[in-house]
């Protein structure tokens, strides 16, 4: 196994009511900049997106953006990350995502954050990966998804096991601190995607 060296963050388009969102948006991009590990994301400029880009950016880290062509249009693609790859849909987006990351890690946000972590999470319960999924809580953030996981175990939904299919840390140094002891999971193939 080797070290985790390009981390895929799921994150807002917006930056939230809370200021901490940001400030641990900025301490992540900050943390992944100056650890030499790659932030690979959803290639926008606004919200806590923005702010995890241009911090790693200014740390002197390297970032890769994800967009698909229709978000261009509005306008929201990062213009100055260091490499920036256009995608003709959301699902050929996270395809890309995931194959250029050694784990995932989810930030605050909303709908797409939700929908992207969801849907992580399930592929490696399909076992179509085995890269770690770290659940990052910020000011509680990840206490709905947690607690709509928790639900679908408690009704019969899912099993007990898929609790196992992700870590929960508190705050950006946890988070930090951990990724240095993670090493990098198994890739699927994306042709199963």
């Amino acid at each position: 196994m080797t070290a985790i060296r390009s981390l895929a963050v799921f994150c807002g388009s917006r930056l939230g009511v809370n200021p901490a969102y940001a400030d641990a948006a900025r301490a992540l991009g900050r943390g992944l900049g100056q650890a030499g590990i790659r932030l690979v994301y959803g290639g926008g400029r606004i919200g806590i997106m923005g702010v995890v880009a241009d911090a790693t950016l200014a740390a002197g880290g390297s970032v890769l953006g994800v967009i698909p062509e229709f978000l261009t249009q509005w306008e929201v693609a990062h213009t100055t990350v260091t490499e920036m790859v256009v995608t003709d849909s959301m699902h050929s987006r996270k395809r890309r995502l995931y194959e250029e990351s050694d784990a995932f890690l989810v930030m605050p946000g909303g709908l797409g954050t939700y929908d992207e972590a969801f849907e992580i999470i399930t592929w490696r319960q399909l076992r179509l990966h085995d890269k770690p999924i770290v659940l990052c809580n910020v000011a509680g953030s990840v206490g709905p998804l947690v607690a709509a996981i928790d639900h679908a175990v408690e009704q019969g939904f899912a099993d007990p096991a898929c609790r196992a299919l992700f870590e929960v840390i508190e705050g950006v140094p946890a988070v930090l601190e951990r990724l240095e002891t993670l090493s990098a999971g198994r890739s699927g193939s994306g042709e199963r995607l």
